[in-house]
């Protein structure tokens, strides 16, 4: 039984939660909020926590799941296993490279298992775009995006993240993950723009974003994420892989509202293009919601700790990842291309 300290109760945090209450090789532990959070009827009864330092010394968890703001996941995570705990922490790692390189730092000194939430690792349809894509060959060219248009509490959650962490990282290292997966060329440089489309934000932080990235196996990649209510919502969910060989494209149609959170992980159908043999399409029915890839994140941790599973590429992948993303920022604010 893996006793587990959970730290942050907003959507992901909530989900993780009734991840762990639902999956027998957990027990929960305790539940961190700094506010009084609105909890479903299975997280009632749990003990409560307001300050994670005092949660983590007085739960002494197996376990810490971090699904706070970014500028503490770094701090949480050293602090959680130092004290002897196993860490899953939500993505981006932390708010710098150096941040993230010092948590992994950390996993390897203590031997406490580290992983980062990215979700779409354990999504089947998204196995398989990266897998068609593979098979076609590179060099690649990647375009994606993900723009939310979002309004009332979607936005204020918006707000609130930028206040620690811009569009293009928070979201970004998703997929910047997904085309480090299908290529296997190093990243080399990063050039990035930004604008700040709304005054409720911090005058030194930008809703939209967009960057490209340059591998050194002539692979390129663009990536553009926006969030308030004024982004529009045609071709918000652009997700797109062009080969010498062909092309493999997300074409679902009508996936939903780009501010729901089961459409920004919804696939339903690719499209194959062969340069040879023309199209194909590749349904995918059934495809796990949200929550669903919160439970299936929770037994890979689980895992991950009761069979020691080795997880180094897994680490190096995530830090790789969110040093492009944050490259890209430092791109952004300095108007100038950043090497890697």
């Amino acid at each position: 039984m893996i006793r587990v300290l959970v730290a942050g109760l907003g959507n992901m945090g909530r989900s993780h939660a009734l991840a762990y209450h639902l999956d027998p090789r957990f027990e929960i532990a305790g539940l961190v909020n700094r506010s009084a959070a609105k909890l479903p009827p299975e997280l009632a009864g749990y003990p409560g926590f307001a300050d994670f330092h005092d949660a983590l010394a007085a739960s002494s968890p197996d376990m810490v799941s971090i699904a706070t703001y970014t500028d503490s996941h770094a701090e949480y995570a050293i602090a959680a296993m130092q004290a002897g705990a196993h860490v899953f922490v939500e993505k981006p790692l932390a708010t710098t490279a150096s941040d993230a390189q010092r948590v992994v730092n950390t996993a390897q000194e203590t031997g406490r298992k580290l992983v980062v939430g990215y979700i779409l690792r354990h999504h089947p349809s998204w196995q398989q775009l990266i897998a068609q894509s593979r098979q076609l060959g590179g060099p690649y060219v990647f375009r994606m995006n993900l723009n939310q248009q979002s309004t009332g509490a979607a936005w204020q959650v918006h707000k609130n993240l930028m206040l620690s962490t811009s569009p293009i990282v928070d979201c970004g290292v998703h997929y910047v993950d997904v085309m480090c997966q299908i290529t296997d060329g190093k990243p080399v440089q990063v050039r990035g723009m930004g604008a700040r489309l709304s005054a409720e934000i911090d005058a030194d932080m930008y809703n939209y974003g967009h960057f490209q990235v340059v591998f050194d196996d002539g692979s390129v990649g663009w990536y553009e994420a926006g969030w308030g209510p004024m982004i529009s919502q045609t071709a918000y969910f652009v997700k797109d892989v062009i080969s010498p060989a062909g092309a493999v494209s997300i074409v679902e149609e009508g996936i939903g509202d780009s501010a729901d959170i089961d459409s920004h992980t919804k696939v339903g159908t690719l499209r194959v293009h062969d340069v040879q043999n023309g199209d194909r399409l590749i349904s995918l029915p059934d495809e796990p919601g949200h929550q669903a890839l919160c439970n299936a994140q929770a037994a890979f941790v689980a895992d991950a700790i009761l069979n020691n599973i080795d997880l180094g590429r897994h680490m190096a992948d995530a830090v790789q990842s969110l040093s492009i993303c944050l490259a890209a920022d430092q791109s952004i604010r300095s108007g100038q291309p950043v090497d890697l």
